[in-house]
């Protein structure tokens, strides 16, 4: 589970990287400063379901542990 995590959080920023590289698309966005906003929301949701998954595991975990 924990390689899939790291996994998943290497793509994303390596994308993010990827995307702060285009600063001609995004110039608007940035002047202004909503793409801070943008970001921020985009990493809490990322977060909440990353943590949820977590979550789950450790349910499943432990009901698997319960059942033998």
């Amino acid at each position: 589970m924990r390689k899939l995590i790291l996994l998943t959080l290497s793509i994303l920023f390596s994308a993010f990287e990827l995307m702060a590289q285009a600063a001609d698309d995004n110039s608007v966005m940035v002047s202004n400063g909503k793409i801070y906003v943008v970001l921020a929301v985009c990493l809490t949701i990322f977060t909440g379901i990353v943590l949820y998954l977590v979550r789950i595991d450790r349910k499943i975990s432990r009901l698997e542990k319960k059942k033998d």
